[in-house]
């Protein structure tokens, strides 16, 4: 089953030279197989000849292009294998024109090795699962539980995917790597943040979970944000009328990958754990959203030290409470209604599962589908 994905790395490269970041396994090397291996010379890393050729004489890499007879764009694939050819690429851009599209799963090894970024040379653009919008015959509970790992979402064998993916990259490969020094604690860390994603962060509960001073856990935070299987969501705190929590929360980038890290069987449709797949499967389709559509806008979400709170806020434009329930009631407004007193955004959304849409005054409850659908099609974003 062949899947159209909403981004276009042609058109990208139209403007500029990229950089294409995104978790492993998220559908980067048949993305490029599909859209430029007609037009492009692709130089994949993971190929041994290639890389020990270019780790030892990162110069051939211009020679190696021209010996592919294809000219104006370069892919190269997992950069992050041989940051050295960073100075190349800044050469050949300036020199000869070229446009490269540098790929990866991780921008930690470029920055903790010091290497050329480009800055200025270089855009930078995310590849995520696949989201609703590329899906058809979209099956919501699957999704929650499996997530949208394109190899984990199109098996018959999900779990087992999902169990490989966990145990072979963000354990085994990231130890390989030696980004950390003992599986044991790191794998007690995957366990206590996975039972917490969606939630602020509380290093010291972390670090006593996983028996690691808070210094380790906030070490382990920043690499799984490197290496993009997780994220920090910022706090709002710009709010006057009610005072505001600073802490940011942590999600995974995908909801299987996180129940499969927390231990999750099965989804209860009634439990808060369906809840929270729920808002994190809304949150990933926004940030998706956002990020092919080019739109520059900070997301984020807001509470006040009372309890009052709204899941995702898009720039200043948008305010967005994710409830599961199948019937919603003016209890599920809440945060909505005392966010509305600070006269900042625009629209005051509610996403549920309950299939009638209403309006009341500035305030929307849409159903999920209408509502993912609306945002593709750049209803609640400038």
């Amino acid at each position: 089953m062949e899947i159209e994905r909403l981004l276009n790395l042609t058109d990208l490269l139209t403007r500029k030279s990229f950089f294409l970041f995104g978790p492993r396994a998220t559908g980067k090397s048949t993305l490029i197989k599909r859209q430029l291996s007609e037009t492009a010379t692709v130089i994949d890393l993971l190929d041994s000849r290639l890389y020990l050729r270019l780790l030892g004489f990162p110069h051939d890499l211009e020679s190696i292009i021209y010996s592919g007879h294809k000219t104006g764009i370069v892919v190269i694939d997992e950069i992050q294998r041989i940051p050295e050819l960073l100075n190349e690429v800044h050469r050949l851009i300036e020199n000869k024109k070229i446009t490269f599209l540098l790929t990866g799963s991780s921008a930690r090894k470029l920055r903790k090795g010091k290497a050329n970024l480009l800055a200025g040379r270089v855009w930078e653009s995310r590849m995520f699962p696949l989201t609703w919008k590329e899906i058809t015959d979209f099956n919501l509970d699957r999704f929650l539980l499996y997530g949208g790992l394109p190899a984990v979402y199109l098996s018959n064998y999900p779990d087992e995917e999902l169990d490989a993916y966990v145990n072979t990259y963000l354990k085994e490969e990231i130890m390989a790597e030696g980004l950390i020094r003992k599986l044991p604690p790191f794998s007690r860390f995957l366990r206590s943040i996975a039972l917490a994603s969606g939630e602020m962060i509380n290093f010291t509960k972390l670090a006593n979970d996983c028996q690691v001073p808070p210094s380790t856990v906030t070490e382990y935070v920043g690499l799984l944000e490197d290496t993009l299987v997780g994220f920090l969501l910022p706090a709002w705190t710009e709010s006057r009328k009610r005072k505001a929590i600073s802490t940011a929360k942590f999600y995974f980038f995908d909801p299987g990958v996180t129940h499969m890290l927390a231990g999750t069987q099965a989804l209860d449709r009634n439990s808060d754990l369906y809840g929270k797949s729920f808002e994190q499967f809304i949150g990933m389709e926004i940030r998706a959203y956002l990020s092919y559509g080019r739109k520059k806008r900070a997301l984020a979400y807001w509470r006040s030290t009372h309890g009052y709170e709204v899941d995702f806020l898009i720039g200043t434009e948008t305010a967005i409470e994710v409830k599961a329930s199948q019937k919603v009631s003016g209890r599920d407004l809440r945060g909505l209604r005392v966010l509305k007193e600070e006269n900042i955004f625009k629209n005051y959304i509610l996403v549920s599962q309950d299939p009638i849409n209403t309006r009341d005054d500035n305030f929307q409850a849409i159903y999920w589908e209408k509502f993912l659908d609306d945002l593709w099609a750049d209803k609640f974003c400038c």
